[in-house]
């Protein structure tokens, strides 16, 4: 099966997600400790982003299949985050995680990512 994101595509929901996930904790009203994370996970993201072998990276050091391995990483810890941190009451910012969570891996189940770059 024909996968529909290109490494291209991917870069743009990247930075995309990283743009969201920086901008709606303080729209939403976010208690701190959820900002702090979101704010972790938008400089995570476009870090990441940065650096790794796709179109629209600043240098290509990370392999892009490594890119995605550790954004699978961080989606399957993100479910546990609001628990841990102590924000799991707050509706938005849990359900942010739950979100995240689910958004990163069907991006990764339609990624193209042995596509030539």
């Amino acid at each position: 099966m024909r996968k529909p994101i290109s490494p291209t595509v991917h870069g743009v929901l990247d930075y995309s997600t990283s743009v969201a996930v920086a901008t709606l904790p303080r729209a939403l009203g976010f208690p701190p400790a959820a900002r702090r994370l979101f704010d972790s996970l938008a400089v995570g993201y476009t870090s990441l982003s940065a650096v790794t072998d796709y179109p629209l990276a600043v240098k290509r050091v990370v392999p892009f299949k490594a890119h995605g391995a550790t954004e699978a990483a961080i989606g399957l810890a993100l479910p546990a985050a609001p628990f841990l941190l102590g924000f799991a009451d707050h509706r938005g910012a849990r359900n942010l995680c739950f979100a995240l969570t689910a958004i990163t891996f069907v991006v990764a189940a339609l990624t193209d990512w042995n596509a030539r770059r």
